[in-house]
């Protein structure tokens, strides 16, 4: 069991590094990423222009699995953090969404852009 544990997590961390690295090729900057809240855990926050995206990243071994990998709780969380988090990311005039990132093998990812609406 642990060592399923210890695969889910090398796996996540690897989709999150594949999505930051897809995000970065789109012109994106990576301001952070894994940061912690009391509310919850964000896995990239991104900058384009004026836009600030907290982005969840969802990795799963197959495509398939990855209509079943979000929702609406964990959103709801991703969010939740979000907020904790948006003074220290975005100042006046910025805009804030939350967006999803899909990940499985041999599959480009999947980005879900403002994914939360609260």
């Amino acid at each position: 069991m642990a060592r399923d544990r210890r695969a889910a997590e090398l796996r996540g961390r690897d989709g999150e590094r594949r999505a930051a690295w897809w995000l970065w090729l789109r012109g994106w900057q990576i301001l952070d990423r894994r940061v912690r809240t009391p509310a919850g855990e964000v896995d990239l926050v991104v900058r384009k222009g004026n836009l600030i995206a907290f982005v969840e990243v969802k990795t799963r071994r197959t495509a398939a699995e990855l209509d079943f990998a979000i929702d609406q709780f964990r959103l709801s969380r991703v969010a939740a953090a979000a907020e904790v988090l948006m003074p220290r990311y975005a100042g006046p005039g910025d805009d804030i969404r939350v967006d999803v990132i899909l990940i499985a093998p041999k599959t480009l990812p999947r980005h879900i852009e403002n994914a939360w609406i609260g």
